[in-house]
């Protein structure tokens, strides 16, 4: 039984500390663009089942409970919580915040895939093209929008038209049109790094509209979202799960003297 409760609490050790890892790149990406938080989500694992629930005793009645001996728990899922975060007002005519659902889509340089982001800030590359700002990667809006070399007063209104002027022209030129997608699960969506998601299965098909429509979101100019981590909340979530890791750490000390015991009886 003590051999049992010590792969029992190494469980329980071990999926505390991937929540351990789940806390801990929360708290780093704290300031981290549009980044959205995740949970840890837990499961027990199977029992042994000494004496089924329902069984005859000696008087022939039905027993009202069985005997079931648990053996440890396991990570069962992380789940992204896709709350809003705050918006910071950066002042900036490339900066955008998504209020809504949607995500802005871009494409992936390499594999021309279509990837999906809350991150709004963005930048004009060498060709004139929006695209998301990285020190890495130029990724490309999509649809794509070119914005010309002397254009002044760039405008993005909440439902996706992008304007600007031009130096002797006090007319509005229209560059192109932003478009939001939404899944019908975003929690399905697959996370890729650098502020980015790929569509799977599990979320849908992605569903692209105009900013405004079908649920999508509008977006606001001169924003960014900031992350939806709420410190505190970690803080008392990490407290909590450094305590049940010392609990379990305890059991298996527990079991540990209990073996040593048995063990020094029986050489006597």
């Amino acid at each position: 039984m003590s051999v049992q409760s010590l792969y029992t609490a190494a469980t329980g050790m071990e999926s505390l500390q991937t929540k351990l890892n789940v806390i801990a790149n929360n708290m780093a990406n704290v300031n981290t663009t549009g980044f959205k938080s995740d949970r840890a989500n837990f499961e027990d694992l199977f029992y042994r089942n000494e004496m089924m629930p329902g069984a005859q005793d000696a008087a022939s009645n039905y027993t009202p409970t069985g005997t079931h001996i648990g053996l440890g728990v396991r990570m069962q899922s992380t789940q992204t919580n896709f709350i809003q975060g705050a918006f910071q007002n950066t002042s900036q005519p490339l900066d955008l915040a998504i209020e809504g659902n949607g995500f802005l889509t871009v494409v992936d340089p390499v594999t021309s895939q279509n990837l999906y982001t809350r991150a709004g800030n963005l930048s004009v590359n060498s060709q004139g093209n929006l695209v998301i700002g990285s020190a890495q990667t130029g990724r490309l809006l999509n649809p794509q929008i070119q914005i010309p070399q002397d254009a002044t007063n760039i405008t993005i209104s909440s439902d996706g038209r992008v304007q600007y002027q031009q130096p002797g022209n006090s007319q509005l030129q229209q560059a192109g049109q932003l478009q939001l997608t939404i899944f019908q699960n975003p929690a399905g969506l697959l996370k890729l790094g650098e502020n980015l998601y790929a569509d799977t299965i599990a979320s849908g098909s992605p569903i692209q509209q105009t900013p405004g429509t079908q649920g999508t979101g509008v977006l606001r100019q001169g924003f960014l979202e900031l992350s939806n981590v709420e410190p505190v909340r970690e803080l008392i979530d990490l407290i909590t799960t450094q305590r049940s890791f010392e609990m379990n750490s305890q059991v298996i000390e527990a079991g540990n003297n209990i073996l040593q015991t048995i063990t020094n009886l029986a050489r006597h």
